[in-house]
């Protein structure tokens, strides 16, 4: 853990100015609302909409000069694909992505736009992971993993020691939870730092792949409903680095509705004009369903990305 934690140091202090500090800004009208002192980690100002690209710029950072120049792949239907296009684009390394078919244009048009390639495959995103990790291997690429990678992880991690320097005594915070990359990352550093913060996973009820395996102490296939919460959504790898580290790191396990995830979505366009993306609404919607927990505490919600699609968010909103 300690090797860990000394890497996200390394990255937060390297990746600087190319991954930007994203905000930690007091919310007057949602603390109102709750009786909390409540903070927004504006982690969807990071650039590319969301803190993926935090993990892939480490990640690329780290490639040898021979690794670069072959280029390197990954898959994604969104947030993973743009931080590894643009991080790549920064480098002067060829980036594919794969994805599946079914994916929104516009996401894989702001890849494009990024500098991405595009590589179309039939089926789900897990078909597209496949196809990609399978076409790394065959030409000798790096394949960039949205989670299952400790330098990824590094990167992600960068975002809990901003928090620290920002605001460092708070009571908890609220993370939203989908392989597990961004709250061991951010983990790694609250216990190390702020000891006295306890770590919050958050999932919504329809997609718990990862809570489900925490509690069952094993890593095994949890067949998954639609949710508003897409960037969380999606099984966990066998053998994922990520499953230790959350097992060791969270302390507790909040799971929220559809409806609580449409409401935290309204409600902060409303309080604090942010438009989120669902997996950023299901942290907030769990501060707002364990606020009685935390009256007059303070406490952190990270909004982790607001990629969402247009129609998709004026439904959810609506």
């Amino acid at each position: 853990m300690s090797s860990l934690f000394d890497a996200i140091q390394e990255a937060h202090q390297i990746l600087r100015p190319q991954v930007r500090i994203t905000p930690l800004d007091y919310s007057p009208l949602l603390s109102q609302h709750t009786g909390c002192e409540v903070y927004l980690k504006c982690d969807h100002l990071q650039h590319t909409g969301s803190f993926k690209f935090r993990g892939a710029s480490n990640k690329l950072r780290l490639l040898s000069e021979e690794q670069r120049q072959r280029g390197v792949i990954a898959a994604s239907t969104g947030n993973h694909g743009q931080g590894v296009a643009l991080a790549a684009k920064l480098l002067g390394v060829e980036a594919t992505i794969y994805a599946p078919e079914q994916a929104a244009a516009i996401k894989l048009d702001a890849i494009r736009a990024l500098g991405g390639k595009i590589e179309l495959v039939a089926g789900d995103a897990l078909n597209a992971e496949l196809a990609g990790a399978k076409a790394a291997q065959e030409q000798g690429k790096a394949y960039i993993s949205p989670y299952n990678d400790e330098q990824v992880i590094a990167g992600q991690g960068t975002c809990g020691m901003e928090i620290v320097e920002q605001q460092p005594n708070l009571d908890a915070v609220f993370v939203s939870v989908g392989g597990g990359g961004y709250i061991a990352g951010i983990a790694t550093v609250l216990k190390k730092l702020s000891p006295n913060t306890r770590i919050i996973a958050c999932w919504p009820a329809n997609a718990t792949s990862m809570y489900s395996n925490l509690l069952a102490g094993e890593i095994y296939e949890v067949e998954e409903q639609e949710t508003l919460s897409d960037g969380t959504a999606g099984g966990v790898e066998t053998g994922a680095i990520t499953f230790p580290l959350c097992q060791k790191l969270i302390d507790d396990k909040v799971l929220v509705t559809e409806e609580e995830i449409r409401q935290a979505m309204q409600l902060i366009a409303r309080s604090d004009r942010w438009m989120i993306e669902g997996a950023a609404g299901v942290a907030l919607a769990a501060a707002l369903q364990q606020a009685p927990q935390w009256q007059g505490k303070k406490v952190a919600v990270v909004l982790c990305g607001k990629n969402i699609v247009l129609e998709k968010y004026l439904k959810a909103v609506s």
